[in-house]
């Protein structure tokens, strides 16, 4: 497994990222403590949160996700072995990137994960109100404090990037090293668009919905199987043909490889100019370890033009 920097960052990490949006939402801490295991006895380290991680589930306190992570954390001793990633401004909430909502909602992170440090902190939504210099001093601050060692930006166009990095450069403040973009087989337009930035000034891509909200696990092939999990209802948009030609590809290449189409897809993902490593989230053990295989496979050229085709 080849390590990979994050940009021109000090991080660098294998090409896997569980990520933790189902931790208090699908998965309860004590099945959120197994994956979490498993994933790291499978070699990995980088591990995804957000502030926001799942408040959409009635009841929920703020943050669950990160709670659960930070027990996890706690109980095994392990903080200077993981890299830690969260984000800011989760509700997409106007003035949600000032620099006195950052400095509340770092404070409150890091007591839920029960560190000093976040390795990775992300601005998760674009907050127009706010100006670029203003969030970037916060972040400067962060990170000389300690806080925080690098910063990213998730769901930023190539031109909000752009721009937030001419501030970066003219301020002397610290610029956006990570973005975090939706990108997988069927869904392509947003990375794509945000590649040749990334590429031309070695900014580091962390893409989520790998796997299409578990469309391209290959478990979904109807709207009757929408039922199958709580996640299925974020589903039924990829019941296309496109997305059948997807599913058909990646049970070709599934079969002629011996793995899961899952995997093949992650793989495929893995191997795209541009990014750093998918997010991929686990409600089992069996599941972690399925990911794991993924970030494992290599595809042969033949398969890798074979899926990108049926997805164009």
């Amino acid at each position: 497994m080849n390590r990979r920097p994050l940009g021109r960052s000090e991080l660098v990490i294998e090409p896997l990222v569980l990520g933790g949006n189902v931790f208090g939402w699908t998965v309860d801490e004590a099945r959120g403590f197994d994956i979490l295991d498993a994933y790291v006895e499978e070699g990995f380290t980088a591990i995804d949160t957000a502030e926001g991680y799942p408040n959409w589930v009635p009841g929920n306190p703020p943050g669950m996700s990160e709670t659960i992570i930070g027990k996890w954390m706690k109980a095994r001793g392990n903080r200077e072995a993981i890299h830690l990633f969260t984000k800011v401004n989760s509700g997409k909430t106007p003035g949600g990137l000032k620099a006195d909502a950052i400095r509340e909602s770092v404070e409150a992170s890091l007591k839920r994960l029960q560190t000093d440090y976040i390795d990775l902190y992300f601005s998760h939504w674009p907050d127009e109100e706010t100006e670029h210099e203003e969030t970037l001093g916060a972040y400067d601050t962060l990170i000389r404090s300690g806080k925080v060692r690098v910063i990213g930006a998730s769901n930023y166009t190539a031109e909000m990037m752009a721009a937030a990095q001419e501030i970066a450069i003219i301020k002397s403040l610290p610029r956006y090293e990570v973005t975090q973009p939706r990108y997988n087989l069927y869904d392509r337009a947003e990375f794509e668009a945000l590649r040749p930035f990334l590429l031309e000034n070695e900014v580091g891509a962390i893409v989520y919905y790998s796997l299409a909200s578990g469309f391209l696990s290959g478990k979904y092939r109807s709207k009757a199987d929408l039922g199958q999990s709580q996640r299925g209802g974020g589903v039924g948009n990829y019941l296309t043909d496109k997305g059948f030609k997807i599913l058909d590809a990646l049970d070709e290449v599934s079969a002629e490889l011996d793995a899961k189409p899952a995997e093949v897809a992650l793989a495929w993902l893995i191997a795209q100019p541009g990014v750093s490593a998918p997010i991929a989230s686990a409600t089992s053990v069996e599941q972690v370890k399925s990911i794991a295989r993924g970030a494992r496979l290599s595809l042969p050229e033949a398969a890798a033009e074979k899926l990108t085709a049926a997805g164009a």
